[in-house]
């Protein structure tokens, strides 16, 4: 299988024309998208895992060297900051040489089943992938799931978020002009396209970064298939601060986690209980800290950037005045300001009921109700949601920190530190691990050999 050296800048035109479409999808076409991945597979995954990993590292450079143009257009895709879109650039290319590294390492295992006989398990790529990404970080999640698709043998087909087309089309462009003919590609549309992608008999893996509601069909279509599922879904995160914290690190810490990228994070902080000892003090810096983080920021404030639509905009609107209805008071925030962009104000309400959509749901936007709490263990107990993706404890005392990681029952638990850790995903928040060396185990199925001399 002839792998292309280089990327030409020729392919890159069509993308970076401010002008550029990209029509949806029909069945057709994922269909005839399916049929080359199948058909490109046997070859892919003859290369050898150390010639993979070397097409990995072209698009990882391929990727470093266009990183300002993906930054750009991820900042008009969804306006995201232009600093942080970089850094998810630069996070997206370590995934990607990380996963060149790993991929000829991924190794099985044997075991002797008697002296002349010996079971040797091995990993085999599953074939054709579906990745459906989410338009809030397209660039490092495309290129995790990719990446260890790609380097693991496996085709791929990518469908980016109809909110982030011009992102996906470049890194798309990127990825394709550096692989062999079909082993690679991009389709855009909106929802239908990956319904019809996920539900395609075809396919051998859908892996799904994005709404519960989105995942809980995809689980649905590939239990009709027989697909392998790889889910990181809609996430409700907690924090839970204890008594014997600084109430300003910690209203610090929870501004951090609910207003950077205005709440458009997986994992951002949606709720928060803290100890009623430290309450008051609490809630008060974090009113201060959320008035830091505006459209336009001066010396010591921080940019908090638009949402990614109007219609996004009235959704998480919606939540906040459906609890201030409910009694819920609103300290900063929680109005539409005027302009052009969908910006929202960093939002602290108080006096919620535990029922309120603001608190049983993902708001993925710069809210953040605080619920003070008599004890910590209550605030473990409050901490418990369906999604059971993420969550935040701060405390100082080890014996609660240890009591909470193992007894919230989410996929990643954050002691003293808003940001750091791998999402994984955790009952409703999803099925699968999405990132590391068990990423490769999930693109790949067990094989058994079993070795006996002949005639024994």
């Amino acid at each position: 299988m002839a792998l292309n050296p280089t990327v030409s800048e020729e392919a890159l035109d069509p993308v970076l024309d401010t002008g550029a479409r990209f029509p949806p999808a029909d069945a057709d076409s994922v269909d005839a998208a399916v049929r080359a991945a199948r058909d490109a597979f046997p070859a892919w995954a003859a290369v050898d895992p150390a010639g993979r990993g070397a097409v990995l590292r072209r698009f990882a450079d391929a990727l470093e060297r266009h990183a300002p143009e993906l930054a750009a257009l991820n900042q008009t895709d969804t306006h995201r900051p232009r600093d942080e879109a970089a850094a998810s650039v630069d996070a997206a290319v370590g995934a990607l040489r990380q996963y060149a590294e790993l991929g000829p390492v991924h190794r099985g295992r044997s075991q002797r089943v008697g002296w002349d006989a010996l079971d040797v398990v091995v990993p085999r790529p599953r074939g054709v992938v579906v990745a459906l990404t989410p338009w809030n970080d397209p660039v490092p999640v495309a290129c995790g799931l990719l990446g260890a698709a790609l380097v693991t043998g496996n085709t791929a087909l990518h469908k980016p978020s109809e909110r982030a087309q011009r992102t996906g089309a470049l890194l798309g462009a990127l990825a394709e002009d550096c692989l062999p003919e079909g082993v690679l590609r991009t389709l855009f549309g909106d929802g239908e396209v990956g319904t019809a992608l996920a539900g395609h008999g075809g396919v051998d893996v859908v892996a799904h970064v994005g709404g519960t509601a989105t995942g809980r069909s995809i689980a649905a279509a590939v239990a009709r298939t027989g697909a392998k599922a790889l889910l990181e879904n809609g996430g409700n995160d907690a924090m839970v601060v204890d008594a014997d914290v600084d109430p300003g690190w910690a209203a610090r810490q929870a501004a951090l986690g609910a207003f950077a990228n205005a709440g458009q994070v997986r994992v951002s902080v949606e709720r928060v209980y803290v100890h009623e000892a430290i309450a008051e003090a609490f809630t008060a810096a974090l009113v201060e800290e959320a008035r830091r983080w505006v459209a336009e920021p001066g010396e010591g404030e921080r940019l908090l950037p638009p949402l990614v639509d109007d219609r996004h905009r009235a959704l998480v609107h919606g939540q906040v005045q459906a609890a201030i209805a409910s009694g819920a008071t609103a300290l900063t925030g929680a109005a539409l300001p005027e302009g052009r962009l969908p910006w929202y104000p960093a939002t602290v309400l108080t006096g919620c009921d535990p029922t309120m959509v603001v608190l049983t749901e993902e708001t993925f936007g710069p809210v953040v109700p605080v619920l003070p709490v008599p004890d910590f263990e209550t605030g473990l107990r409050a901490a418990d949601d369906r999604h059971g993706l993420a969550a935040t404890v701060l405390t100082g005392s080890m014996a609660n920190a240890q009591r909470a990681w193992r007894e919230l029952p989410v996929g990643t638990v954050k002691v003293n530190a808003v940001s750091g850790g791998s999402a994984h995903p955790g009952r409703a928040g999803g099925e699968g691990f999405g990132c590391g060396p068990e990423l490769l185990d999930e693109m790949t199925a067990t094989k058994v050999v079993h070795l006996r001399a002949p005639g024994a």
